[in-house]
């Protein structure tokens, strides 16, 4: 008896603890009508956005904590906007139900799992707005932190791919996949490939034998990707980025719309290489799914640190 009362003190501690470590994270994002440069070249589009960005910007938080969360809607707006969290339960009817420009909605939630989580518009009609860019990525780090079987990244970069339709698609057309134009990485085609569009300037970048860890969610309305690293093999992979859902030695990773993955690729160490990192699915490939990582001792020690996850 005297070992059963110790066991149960010990683990009310422990939960205690627990509850004791989790915080309370503000966050607020601003719906904006914006027009952004949807390629290297500098054309822009007249796009819907979380903070005049694409993807809007990166929250991160441990299991466990509680987001007290403000969405705001620019009084510039034409339209109405809200914001669909998948890493929280809600009533769809109330937390995620739209709000009018020059409006504000609050809510709190508590995060319960931990993965790599979208979060994007949900107002009618859900195919425009997302596709128009409303869209955005919340990692939720695990509370047990790293371990053997999810082991400290070396380099944290996230990728967002999203669908590109002309300006002047209707809602209809968009859902009908017409008038589609391309893929967009983090907000532009072939965003960080120079070798396939002359105008990129970014790519991501390693020096050799570093653990890269990839969070990437597919925002393309209705198609899935095939997530490959070429002249690689993804270490690991975790389906939803739950530590829990773990797979090895990945050569192709299918995710469908509105999922998201973590993928770790350690490129050889006795030497420089790169990688690119694409949609296998060539429609998407070649029309703007494309991203290089350079693997090499001049890497660039800020990039996949900090706030350079999703490198603008």
């Amino acid at each position: 008896m005297k070992h059963l009362l110790l066991s149960a003190l010990l683990l009310t501690t422990v939960l205690i603890s627990a509850e004791a470590m989790a915080a309370t994270v503000n966050v607020t994002l601003t719906a904006r009508e914006v027009d952004l440069p949807i390629d290297n070249a500098g054309h822009t589009q007249r796009m819907w956005t979380y903070d005049g960005t694409i993807p809007g910007p990166l929250i991160r938080v441990t299991q466990g904590d509680t987001i007290n969360f403000t969405l705001k809607s620019d009084s510039a707006n034409k339209e109405s906007h809200s914001i669909d969290f998948h890493a929280g339960r809600f009533d769809v009817m109330d937390e995620f139900a739209p709000i009018k420009p020059g409006t504000t909605r609050k809510f709190s939630y508590k995060v319960d799992y931990p993965g790599v989580w979208i979060y994007h518009c949900g107002s009618d009609s859900m195919a425009e707005h997302i596709s128009r860019g409303m869209y955005g990525a919340l990692i939720v780090d695990p509370k047990e932190g790293y371990t053997k079987d999810f082991p400290k990244p070396d380099r944290e970069y996230v990728l967002m791919q999203g669908d590109l339709f002309q300006n002047d698609a209707t809602a209809k057309e968009r859902t009908a996949g017409l008038k589609w134009e391309g893929v967009l990485i983090n907000g532009k085609k072939f965003h960080y490939d120079p070798v396939h569009d002359q105008n990129a300037e970014i790519m991501l970048e390693s020096k050799p034998g570093e653990r890269v860890r990839i969070y990437y969610l597919n925002a393309m309305i209705s198609e899935w990707s095939s997530f490959h690293p070429i002249a690689g093999i993804w270490d690991r992979v975790w389906d939803n980025g739950n530590p829990k859902n773990m797979r090895y030695g990945m050569q192709t990773v299918s995710v469908p719309p509105a999922d998201g993955i973590i993928a770790d690729i350690v490129s050889p160490s006795d030497r420089s290489t790169a990688n690119a990192i694409v949609d296998h699915d060539m429609h998407h490939a070649l029309n703007g799914g494309i991203t290089i990582l350079m693997n090499s001792n001049d890497a660039d020690p800020k990039k996949g640190h900090g706030d350079e996850l999703i490198l603008r």
